[in-house]
């Protein structure tokens, strides 16, 4: 039985879908695809905290399914703009758990993951998985991953 390890970029996901396919990513039908027949190591889902109670309850279904929900807060600055990237922690949480795990599974579009992936097949030997909306998913992390499964009706709600 694998062991896995899961990775969720939560703003990259619900932006991706919401662009494309305007509906919802269902977290549950990627948790059982994703983990059957798996040991689950470790189910990070990183997000952005804006105080919300819609909000709190998404966390709370996370959170239910097996997620450890990792926040930070939302800062606007003073030009309008916002800023509220995981990437670093994403990073770091990955090489962590990338000894423990056979699959690093990573939910993310971002091709700034790619080298990311890479380094850890090449220093720990683990495998990578990427979820993705394919039309939105950078093609330098699709290619980096072992496998990439893309986003579609079967997992959306």
């Amino acid at each position: 039985m694998d062991k896995v390890a899961i990775f969720v970029d939560v703003q990259n996901i619900y932006y991706t879908c919401k662009h494309r396919y305007q509906k919802h990513f269902n977290y549950s039908a990627f948790w059982r695809q994703a983990t059957r027949n798996r040991q689950v190591v470790a189910a990070f889902a990183y997000a952005i905290e804006r105080g919300d109670a819609k909000q709190r309850g998404f966390q709370q279904i996370l959170k239910d399914i097996g997620f450890q929900v990792k926040l930070k807060p939302y800062i606007q600055r003073s030009d309008g703009s916002a800023k509220g990237d995981w990437d670093v922690g994403i990073t770091l949480d990955v090489l962590e758990y990338s000894e423990q795990a056979d699959v690093i599974i990573l939910l993310s579009g971002d091709g700034d993951f790619q080298m990311l992936l890479e380094k850890a097949g090449q220093r720990y030997r683990v495998k990578s998985e990427v979820y993705g909306v394919e039309a939105l998913t950078a093609q330098t992390l699709i290619q980096a991953a072992d496998r990439f499964v893309a986003i579609d009706q079967g997992l959306l709600l």
